[in-house]
């Protein structure tokens, strides 16, 4: 791949990131900042890919990867607060 290809990539990344973190932050309830958010997302959709890829589900297109995204941020958020506890 080229550097805008890789470009763009990293950015749809950051930018899906951003909208699984912050709807996951809605659903969750927590007070975590935008930058906060856009980690969750982008750490809880590379976590949740691989879960759900190794029991055979994918997700394809922007709205799977959100839907992703999502899941994955709402189970880090639960592992978070599990630890603090």
């Amino acid at each position: 791949m080229n550097f805008l290809g890789d470009l763009f990539g990293f950015i749809l990344t950051i930018v899906i990131g951003g909208i699984s973190g912050w709807i996951a932050g809605r659903i969750m309830k927590s007070e975590h900042s935008m930058l906060v958010n856009i980690l969750i997302g982008v750490v809880g959709g590379a976590v949740a890919g691989a879960l759900f890829g190794l029991i055979g589900i994918n997700f394809g297109g922007f709205i799977g990867y959100i839907i992703c995204g999502v899941a994955g941020s709402c189970l880090l958020i639960t592992i978070v607060r599990l630890i603090k506890k």
